[in-house]
């Protein structure tokens, strides 16, 4: 059986974990360990445990950045962490940020942190499926968070 780690923060305004966890468990019968740590540079370490101690086949990366200038760097030097963690461990880690200048309002925020949690849990499910379950998705503007933007059709 199939198990997926969720790593989050404290630091988050939403439970984004919450929101992945309810699809996965929806869309199939994955075991899930989750770790919740402080802060965004806490992330990669966690999900590097998540894959070697807790033997998770994907992990999900869940934060929330800040509007200030050190949030966002933070953010920056996490996503650097984790793509090391990837390359280190051989295993996917789906890096699931939301920045809060994304949206205007807080309603925004949390339907933003929502949407890209959920989307990003099929994505894991897919990536656990097999290398092309993605496939039929390419060049087709999908995103995370909002409304898809759709494909550029050849004039």
């Amino acid at each position: 059986m199939a198990k997926i780690g969720i790593a989050d923060t404290t630091f988050a305004r939403v439970d984004m974990a919450s929101f992945a966890i309810e699809v996965i468990r929806k869309n199939s019968k994955a075991k899930i360990e989750r770790y919740t740590v402080p802060g965004f540079k806490d992330l990669p370490v966690a999900c590097k445990i998540l894959i070697e101690k807790y033997k998770c086949d994907i992990v999900m990366a869940l934060g929330m950045a800040g509007k200030a200038a050190i949030d966002k760097q933070c953010a920056h030097e996490a996503s650097l962490g984790l793509q090391q963690a990837q390359l280190m461990a051989n295993r996917h880690i789906l890096e699931v940020f939301v920045h809060t200048d994304e949206a205007k309002t807080e309603k925004e925020l949390y339907s933003i942190a929502k949407n890209r949690s959920e989307k990003h849990a099929l994505n894991a499910l897919g990536l656990l499926k097999s290398k092309t379950a993605l496939t039929k998705y390419a060049g087709r503007g999908r995103r995370q968070g909002k409304n898809d933007e759709g494909p550029i059709r050849r004039k």
